[in-house]
């Protein structure tokens, strides 16, 4: 049952891309749409508010500034850099290049966290960066900022659990880090007027622009984020992060037969050696670096 739960929230993650092309297509900029999934998301979470309130009094000064940088960068950043990279390259590539985020972890984490880098973890590396390459071939110079902010999207989205990892202890629960990463970023755009903006502008849309605003804050954030956090309690973390690979696959897919969206052979082989390079490293990293990682997933 728990890997059924983790596979179900890997495909919702996946769909992230879906929705986003269509606000796209609406005529959402990429800024815009990550307002739309924060702040939705943020409300829908205010629910969790009385059963967390304890755990949120007992937060110091110090894990309330490293909550909202892990939130600002890990969430807000690598909501802005990929639905970007989705509008350039398609939401195919662009999730393949987020999914560079544990080896982006391997290696700031021996900077920021002091944690070694193996020869396995040395070798996955260079697997990724070329399955990048590879993915990055017949992109024109227009494309290749996609690549760029599908590059930072992994970047930010390894922060997210690096950053977690130093600013909780084990104590409190991991509700708590989703629910301040997805509101601290949500105060943070509600002081900017462009939110209120972007909203004014859905009322304006059609009916199936709320559609598709739900199911980017509910499926692609909130349900996924519960239906891990359950099998969690059913299976080792190291599993549960086996089975997140569902999520590429679930983007490649739609985008292709949804969006039409079409790759060429070498593309592909990169996308597979990046998601190869990914699957190792969570069935060969030791229980502590999964749960960094895994922490990671819980944010899109």
């Amino acid at each position: 049952m728990g890997g059924l739960q983790v596979i179900v929230a890997a495909i919702c993650w996946g769909t992230l891309g879906i929705f986003t092309t269509y606000l796209h297509q609406l005529g959402f900029d990429s800024v815009q749409i990550a307002i739309l999934r924060v702040v939705t998301a943020a409300m829908m979470l205010l629910m969790l508010l009385p059963s967390l309130w304890t755990s949120i009094r007992q937060l110091s000064v110090g894990e309330i500034l490293q909550l909202s940088l892990q939130s600002l960068i890990g969430v807000l950043g690598m909501t802005v850099c990929y639905f970007i990279a989705v509008n350039f390259v398609g939401a195919g590539i662009a999730v393949s290049l987020l999914y560079t985020a544990p080896i982006f972890s391997l290696v700031l984490a021996f900077f920021l966290l002091k944690e070694p880098i193996t020869k396995k973890s040395f070798t996955l590396a260079c697997i990724a960066v070329l399955g990048v390459a590879l993915t990055t071939l017949s992109e024109n110079f227009t494309l290749s900022w996609g690549i760029v902010f599908g590059l930072l999207s992994g970047v930010c989205y390894s922060l997210y659990g690096i950053l977690g990892k130093k600013a909780l202890h084990k104590h409190y629960p991991p509700t708590l880090v989703f629910f301040s990463s997805v509101v601290i970023s949500a105060i943070a755009l509600l002081l900017l007027p462009m939110t209120y903006q972007t909203y004014a502008k859905a009322f304006t849309m059609p009916a199936i622009t709320w559609l598709w605003v739900m199911g980017l804050s509910l499926v692609g954030t909130v349900i996924p984020f519960f239906l891990y956090m359950s099998a969690l309690h059913k299976l080792p973390a190291t599993k549960a992060s086996v089975f997140t690979v569902f999520e590429p696959f679930t983007a490649i897919v739609l985008s292709i037969v949804l969006l039409h969206q079409s790759l060429n052979g070498m593309q592909y082989s990169g996308m597979i050696l990046i998601l190869l390079a990914t699957l190792l490293n969570s069935i060969k990293l030791p229980m502590q670096r999964h749960r960094q990682l895994t922490e990671v997933d819980t944010q899109v």
